[in-house]
């Protein structure tokens, strides 16, 4: 055990990005880091509330999800238990503090900086050329160079990326809401790109 959380619905969301902070009672705060996994599969929340009718397509975002769950806490637990994929955390001692965990890429991540990618597709440390809007389809363009340091459960094809947004209650606002559609351009040297035409 590391430690007790109050909330189990910030637990839960913990569990999503796999990473976090947490404030001891002393002021002390620990950065808690991805060890391992259950390996069982990851359930998507928004989904089940989804198909359920509880949220329209258009409505769902984090801030959404954790409305309904306070609002039907009896109900939020068992939806919760519909992911069973777990994750096990081990306390980090990370070099600077202004920047994120860890990442897949064994690089702490940097705030609009770092890309989650589909690792099946696309190589750690590969530059990304983004180009979507913040928020929604009706956001502010986002157009910029990312790097390719972290995935997740979710991630899944060639085309699907998640921004690292940083922390603090700014940061999880605009990653609550994305789910804009967008483009990505990876940048691979000649060779590389080559052997991937040729697949």
């Amino acid at each position: 055990e590391l430690v007790w959380l109050a909330s189990p619905v910030d637990r839960f969301f913990m569990q999503v990005q796999g990473s976090g902070r947490v404030r001891l009672p002393s002021g002390r705060v620990l950065r808690l880091t991805y060890a391992a996994k259950s390996g069982l599969p990851y359930t998507s929340i928004g989904k089940v509330l989804l198909e359920r009718g509880v949220l329209k397509r258009e409505d769902i975002s984090m801030q959404a999800i954790r409305l309904w769950m306070a609002r039907h806490p009896d109900e939020a637990r068992a939806v919760m238990w519909r992911n069973r994929s777990f994750v096990f955390f081990r306390i980090a001692d990370l070099p600077n503090p202004k920047l994120g965990a860890i990442g897949a890429a064994g690089v702490q991540l940097s705030p609009l900086v770092s890309l989650a990618v589909d690792w099946r597709f696309w190589p750690y440390g590969a530059p990304v050329w983004l180009d979507t809007r913040l928020g929604r389809d009706d956001g502010p363009a986002f157009r910029r160079l990312m790097v390719a340091q972290d995935t997740g459960t979710a991630i899944r094809g060639a085309v699907r990326g998640d921004i690292y947004f940083g922390f603090g209650e700014k940061a999880a606002q605009l990653a609550g809401r994305q789910a804009a559609p967008g483009r990505m351009v990876v940048l691979l040297p000649n060779p590389v790109a080559r052997r991937l035409i040729r697949r």
